[in-house]
């Protein structure tokens, strides 16, 4: 997807305050919870294994209910890794510490399968 310049300008101005990592060091990593923030229709055309969805609509409302353990590992993914860093920002302003966004999303994970 072509993303508009001003939504493109808006995610590189809070990548440098988002911890990301590539889909390598996520395997590597034990114990990290893997949330898709994809739209509905993307989720039901396929998914990364073990991931939950929770959609980027609703994250913010939802995620302290379903994950209230502020200090729980947890990445992020979308299509391609944007919309994970605008997410994985608004969730450590709610004060979640170890929040991570998957460089290349989706699309990063089908190219290693």
């Amino acid at each position: 997807m072509q993303h508009s310049p001003g939504f493109v300008a808006l995610v590189e101005s809070i990548r440098p305050k988002v911890n990301e990592l590539t889909f390598t060091q996520y395997e590597h990593t034990p114990a990290v919870l893997l949330i898709d923030i994809r739209e509905d229709h993307e989720w039901q055309q396929g998914f990364i294994p073990q991931a939950v969805h929770l959609g980027r609509g609703i994250i913010e409302r939802d995620i302290e209910r379903l994950y209230p353990d502020k200090n729980q590992p947890m990445v992020l993914y979308c299509g391609g890794g944007h919309r994970s860093v605008m997410s994985a920002y608004h969730l450590q302003l709610m004060g979640y510490r170890a929040v991570y966004s998957l460089i290349g999303g989706f699309k990063a994970w089908q190219q290693t399968q």
